[in-house]
């Protein structure tokens, strides 16, 4: 863990080493995803089943093995603790209100020359959602890639997901009755991005790709890009906490570990103004990693990606914020307002000390998947809009053509292209 202080005569130098540091470990997972790939897309379903028997010890023989029917999730659903269920149906109602907000409307008009123009959105015919079943296997991650799909209008909504020697998450089957999921496929890791990519006699192509994963299931969308759509290539998970003094040190280090115990790579950022809040924190984060079940991950994440920044003014956080564009951001000051509109760069924003970035993860509403590695100075979190896409329209009489054409004509002329002004010439005359 790194303790810095602004007022230090290499504070740039080390900052700017934090900033720039993406955490992401290629090694040689792109030349690997890219030889799956190929397999994938020449020989399809046999692929596969290779993949799935070498990677995840799962026999892919008989349709049982390949598929998990809607009754099975019916069936786990039905199992749930009915606190576990009231709870999962909680965050699926405040996921799917706050995306039915999103939705674009149609726009149709007619300018003053006389021509009418406007864009119709349409939902995509099918999405996949990529569902891990290593590390971690999410329930409320398929709740926050389904949902959006659904509430934009995709018919097909297509899940793969590891299943490894068989097993699967029966929240995860709950979370998907729930999300209404139309086919859940027991194939994983970039081999399964390519099925949906590509298509296989078993599996259907789908046009936009969405979800959480590891290196190579990230490396797998990145290479597909344009043979599909994609959500965005996520790194590891980042949160950086902006604080006062006046807030409990044993709550701030629990919101840092939040994102510290999900990957040896995630990263937790600390900017305080108080030197001793500072401390107590960082007191209060070993004290819980002792305790914490998955310590063992927050630790390695801690020790070697941990930042905590001491400024002499909370307002010098605010550039430090914008340089670092992290994923999730708490404003755990007394107004967090001026800080909300002064930080332009953020995935997600949390207001006050009340509201912990874990409270995002999962009932809030507001998306989780977010981009990370800096990538929030041009990216958003998911949305409806990543399952749409927009059609415009443009229609013209001979009146409006006379007002604009003979602009049209005058730049395709300039351009060198002369049958463009010909098309246009034609029906003015």
């Amino acid at each position: 863990m790194q303790l810095l202080s602004i007022s230090d005569a290499d504070f740039a130098e080390k900052f700017a080493r934090i900033v720039n540091d993406r955490r992401e470990n290629d090694g040689d997972v792109a030349g690997q995803v890219t030889e799956i790939l190929r397999n994938v897309k020449a020989r399809g379903d046999v692929a596969l089943v290779e993949y799935s028997a070498k990677f995840d010890g799962h026999v892919l023989a008989d349709d049982a093995d390949w598929v998990i029917a809607a009754d099975a999730c019916r069936a786990a659903y039905d199992a749930l603790e009915p606190c576990l269920r009231d709870a999962l149906e909680l965050a699926a109602t405040r996921i799917r209100a706050y995306h039915a907000d999103q939705l674009p409307k149609d726009r149709d008009f007619t300018d003053d020359a006389g021509v009418r123009q406007g864009a119709i959105w349409r939902a995509v015919d099918a999405a996949g959602l990529y569902v891990p079943g290593g590390r971690a296997a999410y329930p409320s991650s398929l709740l926050m890639n389904a949902i959006p799909a659904k509430v934009a209008g995709v018919e097909r909504l297509v899940v793969v997901t590891p299943t490894p020697q068989g097993k699967t998450n029966p929240l995860v089957l709950a979370a998907a009755h729930i999300a209404g999921v139309d086919e859940i496929w027991r194939v994983g890791g970039a081999q399964a991005v390519g099925a949906l990519a590509y298509g296989t006699d078993k599996i259907a192509p789908v046009d936009v790709i969405t979800g959480p994963g590891n290196a190579w299931v990230a490396e797998a969308k990145r290479q597909l890009y344009g043979v599909v759509g994609i959500d965005m290539v996520a790194g590891p998970s980042e949160i950086l906490v902006i604080a006062d003094g006046q807030n409990d040190p044993e709550w701030t280090a629990a919101d840092l570990l939040s994102q510290a115990e999900h990957d040896p790579v995630a990263q937790s950022i600390l900017i305080t103004d108080d030197g001793d809040f500072a401390a107590r924190v960082i007191a209060a984060v070993e004290a819980q990693l002792a305790e914490l079940a998955t310590g063992t991950t927050a630790s390695a994440s801690w020790n070697d990606y941990g930042v905590v920044i001491v400024v002499d003014d909370l307002d010098q956080s605010i550039a430090l914020a914008n340089q670092l564009a992290a994923e999730h951001i708490e404003l755990a000051v007394a107004d967090p307002e001026p800080f909300l509109r002064a930080i332009k760069h953020a995935g997600s924003v949390f207001l006050g000390r009340m509201t912990p970035e874990a409270v995002g993860d999962y009932v809030a509403g507001p998306n989780h998947v977010l981009p990370t590695g800096r990538r929030a100075r041009f990216a958003s979190g998911l949305s409806v809009l990543d399952f749409m896409k927009r059609t415009s329209f443009i229609a013209l009489d001979d009146v409006a053509l006379g007002h604009i054409g003979p602009a049209a004509v005058a730049l395709a002329h300039a351009e060198g292209l002369p049958a463009h002004a010909k098309s246009v010439e034609l029906r003015l005359k």
